[in-house]
């Protein structure tokens, strides 16, 4: 029996949201067992919240993407929301209030594309803190700051530590897997050489897969959506010589030891 997870999504995205009845079916029905919904900001990590209460497949995870780089997005129309500026400690309270509704603290991270910002170093260390102190895993994003991502995290005593999406340096994949971390493997994973050479060269029990829906789709012109992360876990069977049987197995107790 297969036990697929999907864990990193953005299931409240307004291309997806009028869609998740239909949406969850599909997922069920490809054999997926959790899907993680991951929030960014005050809004979306209580939609996070209320589909979790909802859908018994969908876990919910909260957390506070990048706000200067969030700002920029929303301004640009990446993100289709206009934003809103909040208190981030009472953002991180009603997380903490929350802790026995979340599998995870995330997204968060660093996101230097305008360059290193101190706001977001500030934000990130008391994420940081703050999945520490839940004794949660913490799921990060690391744009154009994989090195600084790797640098903090590496005075955390959280060893629950997921790098999203990562796109760093060789020798950086290298320096995240041997700290015993997880590396995620989206579904671009289909013709992208960076994630093909992490399928490769990082060991299975430290594997994950995600389709960061409704971002990275393996089907151009299409939405992504959970049900298509199937994709990753064929990819990861056929690049490294293994059943898709023995693929899902492996990285299915890589759930039970870090979210559950």
């Amino acid at each position: 029996m297969n036990l697929f997870v999907d864990v990193h999504t953005h299931l409240d995205h307004p291309s997806i949201i009028d869609k998740i009845g239909d949406i969850i079916h599909r997922a069920k029905n490809a054999g997926l067992k959790h899907i993680v919904a991951n929030g960014i900001n005050p809004e979306t990590n209580r939609i996070c919240l209320e589909l979790s209460k909802k859908y018994d497949i969908i876990k919910c995870a909260m957390g506070l993407y990048p706000r200067d780089a969030l700002q920029k997005e929303m301004e640009s129309g990446e993100f289709p929301a206009k934003f809103a500026d909040f208190d981030v400690g009472e953002e991180i309270d009603f997380i903490r209030k929350n802790k026995n509704n979340i599998v995870a603290v995330s997204e968060v991270g660093l996101d230097f594309v305008d360059g290193e910002s101190r706001q977001q170093i500030e934000d990130f260390e008391r994420m940081i803190n703050l999945a520490e102190g839940l004794k949660k895993p913490i799921v990060v994003h690391s744009r154009k700051a994989e090195q600084k991502c790797i640098e903090m995290l590496e005075s955390s005593k959280n060893k629950k530590i997921i790098m999203h999406c990562f796109s760093g340096r060789k020798h950086l994949v290298n320096r995240a897997a041997d700290n015993g971390w997880f590396l995620t493997i989206p579904t671009i994973v289909v013709r992208s050489q960076q994630f093909q050479d992490i399928s490769r060269n990082v060991p299975l029990s430290q594997l994950f897969c995600e389709t960061d829906s409704p971002y990275l789709s393996p089907y151009k012109g299409q939405w992504n959506e959970p049900a298509f992360v199937i994709e990753s876990y064929k990819k990861i069977a056929e690049l490294k010589g293994m059943d898709i049987n023995e693929v899902s197995n492996n990285i299915y107790m890589n759930w039970q030891k870090v979210f559950e």
